[in-house]
């Protein structure tokens, strides 16, 4: 090495970066260790987003298992091959498997505060629910909410706006909600109980049969490139949209704390870093299938795409605001994360309201 390169590295600061790559490092003892986990899922095999293609969780453990150099490798079991779709939150938090993929809303019945990092009726879009985890306090909160049960939930996908469902008859009407027996989980489900409707809480597998014999009348799943591979459309034309009750759906992954705490610190960021990939590609994946599979749903298979009326809009909105007021006066936990969630999207809405919604109804 020359006289002047010596001088420019130290100027610049590079020499200690030619040291580390010069010299080799020793292995640290958590640096060899491997680390074997098994990872359930809420929804079946085969189940596109969920189980499988980018950003779904067998994409996701690949990731981890080819950026650890196959230190950490999670062998994925999707719904019922190891546990029931629903028991996944159970078993991390026990610590008899150390991870599971779904959404949080599922465990509501545990603790309600958990709605909040799934979907909000009237709540944010994906921006809104992704800058308020990451830099507005919510995955704070997601960690205290969660404390309790000894597990960790990460976002790590997006299924961007979904529709309100399928529907045998038209809704003219909020009368027309009356009666109705339909499949939709979460809060959405607790505000339509409250106009009359019937809910039924059924796994995806088991939708497209009861909608098909009459069991139900309408349904609520994912958006058009899951819900055609369901088959809805065989059994109900009417599809209708305004994402009230879920403007946006993250997925979690969840980790039981004690196994996360045994993982060396370059692992734990690895599994963070591969949840964020995830929590994009999902999206990005579920805006170019939806887009294709919409259009292909009322031009070939004679669906009829059709916005709420206004009036059942407005009745929605304030039957589920009258519901937060009732659960936020029953548990300050839930009042926490309530106002912190909904702070956040009214500065938000001022944003958006000048930015993204201008460009979407004036420029188009």
């Amino acid at each position: 090495m020359t006289k002047n390169r010596r001088d420019f590295i130290k100027k610049t600061g590079l020499a200690g970066i030619t040291a580390a790559v010069a010299i080799p490092s020793v292995a640290s003892a958590d640096s060899k260790k491997k680390f074997r986990w098994k990872m359930t899922n809420c929804y079946g095999a085969g189940a596109p987003f969920y189980s499988t293609g980018p950003g779904s969780a067998s994409y996701f453990c690949k990731r981890v298992e080819e950026l650890t150099n196959g230190r950490l490798r999670i062998k994925h079991y999707p719904a019922g091959e190891l546990i029931p779709a629903m028991e996944g939150f159970d078993a991390v938090s026990k610590g008899t498997i150390e991870m599971n993929w779904g959404n949080s809303f599922f465990w509501a019945g545990k603790t309600f505060a958990a709605q909040y990092f799934t979907a909000v009726p009237f709540g944010m879009t994906f921006e809104g629910t992704n800058a308020w985890l990451q830099f507005g306090g919510g995955q704070e909160l997601w960690d205290e909410v969660y404390k309790p049960f000894n597990v960790i939930g990460l976002a790590a996908g997006n299924t961007g706006t979904q529709m309100t469902g399928w529907f045998k008859k038209e809704i003219n009407g909020v009368k027309d909600l009356n009666g109705l027996r339909m499949r939709v989980p979460g809060l959405a489900g607790k505000v339509l109980e409250q106009l009359g409707v019937s809910v039924k809480l059924l796994p995806g597998g088991e939708i497209f049969p009861a909608l098909e014999r009459g069991v139900i009348d309408a349904a609520e799943f994912v958006g058009p490139y899951q819900d055609r591979r369901m088959g809805f459309q065989k059994a109900a034309k009417y599809y209708y949209t305004t994402g009230w009750g879920e403007p946006s759906n993250t997925t979690e992954c969840l980790i039981n704390k004690d196994a996360w705490a045994t993982l060396p610190k370059d692992i734990q960021a690895i599994v963070k870093t591969v949840a964020s990939e995830c929590n994009l590609m999902g999206l990005s994946w579920s805006e170019a299938n939806n887009s294709e599979a919409l259009e292909d749903l009322v031009k070939n298979q004679g669906v009829i795409v059709k916005t709420l009326p206004d009036e059942v809009i407005k009745k929605l909105r304030e039957v589920t605001f009258s519901t937060y007021d009732k659960l936020t006066a029953k548990d300050p936990l839930v009042k926490k994360v309530h106002e912190s969630y909904f702070n956040f999207k009214t500065i938000h809405d001022g944003w958006q309201s000048k930015g993204e919604l201008v460009v979407m109804t004036k420029l188009l």
